[in-house]
């Protein structure tokens, strides 16, 4: 067996394993993909909405916060404050 048969045996072993590959549930998945298909599970965008909604949440509540403590600053650096 001289070097081109066994480089010929060997490229037709990667390709019957990427065929078998790409007829399977990966190749499935990147055909979907491609096309546009459904999500990976129907209720991902549902729950990727209320990601969001609880991001914003937080990120009013970290405004807040800011806000408080920028207020508190504020406070200290008025005249007469902290002075005995």
């Amino acid at each position: 067996m001289g070097q081109n048969d066994l480089f010929v045996l060997l490229v037709i072993v990667a390709a019957v394993f990427t065929i078998k590959l790409l007829k399977g549930p990966l190749g499935q998945a990147i055909a979907d993909r491609l096309r546009g298909g459904p999500p990976p599970y129907p209720g991902m965008l549902e729950e990727l909405d209320a990601v969001k909604t609880r991001l914003a949440e937080v990120e009013e509540r970290l405004d807040f916060a800011e806000r408080m403590l920028a207020q508190g600053e504020q406070v200290e650096r008025l005249p007469g404050r902290g002075e005995t």
